[in-house]
Formats: C-alpha cells, structure tokens, sequence
C-alpha cells in the first residue's frame, strides 16, 4: 500500500509537468494561429458555434464517464464479498481520466486506479485482477471497434484520406499485436516468465546498469498476477460479454464526439458512422504519442482526418473538440478523485435492492395482474361450498 502511494505521489508529480508542457503548446498552438494570419476566421467560426450542441457533446463524454463505472461494476457486481461501492468505482474511473489524459501515453492510469480500489478495501492482487481484467476489456473493444470501422468506411479513409490510411492501418496492426501479447501473458503466464527472465539475464551481461533484481520480481509476480486475474474473471463468460459490450459503448460515446461538434459548427449533414471510424483511428493515433494528451498527434490526426468534414473551419473545431474531449474531462475528473463508499453498501447489495424494486414494481403493474389471472392463478381463495 505504501509503495503503490508512494507511486501515486510520483504521477501527481509527472502530472504538473504535463500541465506545463501542454500549457506551453497550447501558447504555441495560439501563435501558430495569429502568426499564421487566421485569427479572424478562427474568432469567427467560433462565434457561430451551436451552444446547445456543444452541450450534447458533453453530456456524451457524461456517458463515457458512467459507462466506465458500469464497466467496473460488472465483474464486481458477482462478489457479494466485495468492500467496493459505486462511488468507489466512480473514483477509480476517475482517475483513471485524469491521469491517462496528463501522462505520457496514459501510463499513470493503472497505478493510480489500483491505488484507490486498495484504498477502498480491497486487497492488492484483488486490485490488480480487476485492473487487468478491466484493461483487457477495455483494449480488445479498441481493437473489435477500429476493426468494424475500417470494414465499414475503408473507402473513406483510402479516397479521402489518402496516404494516411497506411498509418491507420499501422496502428490497427498494433493494436492487434497489442491484444495479442496480453492474451499471451495470461494464458501463458509459464513461458512469459521464462522469456522474461531470460533477457533480463542477458541484459545483465551487458554494461547497463539496472535494478535487475526488480526487473525479475516484476515478471515472476505482475505477470503471475495478470495471468490469474484474467484467468478467474474469464470463467465467467456472460460477464466477459457483458463487459465487453459496455466498453464498446462507452467508445462510441467518445469517438462520436466528432459528429456533435460537426452539428455545432453547422454540418448537419455529417454521417456518423464516419465520424466514428474518423475518432477510431485518431485514438489509435493518440495514443501512440508518447507524450501528454497525445500532443502533436492529436492536432496533425484531427486536421488530416476531419479536414473533409469542416474544412476551412477545421482550426476552430479541433479547439472545441480538444475541450470537450479531454480539458473538460480532466477538469470535471479533479472532485471526483476523492469519492468514497466509506462502509455503506457494496455494489453487490445495491444492485440486488434495484432488482428487488424493479420486481416489485413490474408486478404491481394492472397487466401484470391481469396476465397472472389469466393463467389460471386465482387472486383470492376460493370459498369451499361445505353443505
């Protein structure tokens, strides 16, 4: 507990550094628009930007936000064991916005999250578990949803797009990988260790000077840990699926962000679809920076992706998009952060009380009654003729 807070006070630290460097290119960002000589018509396409549409964006990154609680409930949701509370969930998807949005490459996220679930009372390879199975979740509807995109508007990214294409299709290609490794670890925890240790022993024949000893508890414990996370979780199928669809769900939320604020600048006839397969490949393409937020591939992968949408407007709609897809977020994250279920009821108890009313209130319904009636269930006893 201690080491993994000692962590947590390390990211805050990486945090105010990324506050820095994103603050410096957005003044970089500022002039590069006046020096540029398109000031004008960026104040002016923002004026006549749609407020109320800008509003629905953000109530759709409100439901990325609550999607990402119900992922976490659901595995939860089967333990009535469990010391976790809805708002403890709510912190950890919490942090996990704030500090994947201000780490480079979204690196601080796990510790941070695994960080509270201890907090709230669980133990730490309980944490771990659910972390995993969660990021697992989590990347596989990264990779199904791009590839659904790619099949359904591979035309626009090849016609439109042009050469760009090529690196979407790279970082799809990564993705896959990506999924394919972490099922590696947890099917074959055995051989990733031995793989594992093996090139670290390599390495320790090298100049490089490390703390090996480290590296080697790191792949016999984390790897052991993800392995059987994933393992227990996975015996659950419907759970799994269920997971599954939320995180798909809760990714359409943010890829379609692209779509509000094509309405709020005035293209109503903006398809969805496309925008969607557009906000796909820019998280792919985000995420790969490995700087904060993705800086320098968000604004070159909204221009070149988007720019057959908004066209001259594109400057003023990527600042829009930028704040209702990740300032906003981070802002509204920070009270969050601090939520606590503190003792009351675990998730466990309060969806069986949700069940209980929703029973309770479906046969109070007339045409419940009646239908009961109907089959032949008598609703009063039936007087005995006794003469």
């Amino acid at each position: 507990m201690q080491s993994t807070s000692k962590h947590e006070r390390a990211e805050f630290s990486s945090v105010r550094k990324s506050v820095l460097f994103l603050g410096a290119v957005m003044v970089a960002y500022i002039l590069y628009v006046v020096l540029s000589g398109q000031f004008e018509e960026f104040t002016a396409s923002l004026a006549g930007v749609d407020p109320l549409w800008v509003a629905r964006g953000a109530l759709c990154m409100v439901c990325y936000y609550l999607l990402g609680v119900v992922g976490y409930a659901v595995p939860v949701s089967r333990d009535r064991n469990s010391p976790l509370g809805f708002r403890d969930l709510m912190s950890v998807e919490a942090a996990g916005i704030f500090f994947s949005f201000l780490s480079p490459g979204g690196t601080g996220a796990a510790p941070a999250q695994i960080y509270r679930l201890t907090r709230a009372g669980l133990s730490v390879g309980s944490s771990s578990a659910l972390q995993y199975t969660r990021f697992i979740v989590y990347e596989a509807a990264e990779g199904i949803f791009a590839a659904v995109m790619l099949i359904f508007r591979y035309r626009y990214f090849f016609e439109v797009v042009g050469n760009f294409a090529v690196i979407g299709l790279v970082l799809f290609g990564v993705k896959i990988v990506e999924v394919f490794a972490l099922l590696v670890i947890c099917l074959y925890p055995g051989f990733v260790k031995r793989s594992g240790n093996a090139i670290i022993r390599l390495l320790e024949k090298t100049p490089l000077k490390a703390d090996f000893d480290r590296w080697h508890d790191v792949v016999n414990n984390q790897v052991q840990e993800f392995s059987d996370g994933f393992k227990s979780a996975a015996k659950d199928v419907p759970m799994m699926l269920l997971a599954l669809m939320v995180s798909l769900a809760q990714l359409a939320c943010q890829y379609a962000l692209g779509w509000f604020v094509a309405h709020a600048f005035g293209f109503h006839n903006a398809d969805l679809v496309t925008c969607l397969a557009a906000g796909s490949m820019l998280e792919l393409l985000t995420s790969a920076i490995p700087l904060p937020g993705g800086s320098g591939g968000a604004e070159v992968g909204f221009a070149t992706l988007f720019s057959p949408i908004f066209g001259s407007t594109i400057t003023a709609a990527y600042v829009v998009w930028r704040f209702i897809e990740y300032v906003g977020p981070i802002a509204a994250a920070v009270p969050l952060l601090g939520l606590r279920s503190r003792g009351g009821r675990n998730v466990y108890q309060r969806i069986a009380t949700i069940k209980h009313a929703l029973a309770r209130f479906w046969s109070g319904m007339p045409w419940h009654k009646h239908r009961r009636g109907a089959r032949g269930i008598r609703l009063t006893p039936k007087k005995v003729d006794r003469k």
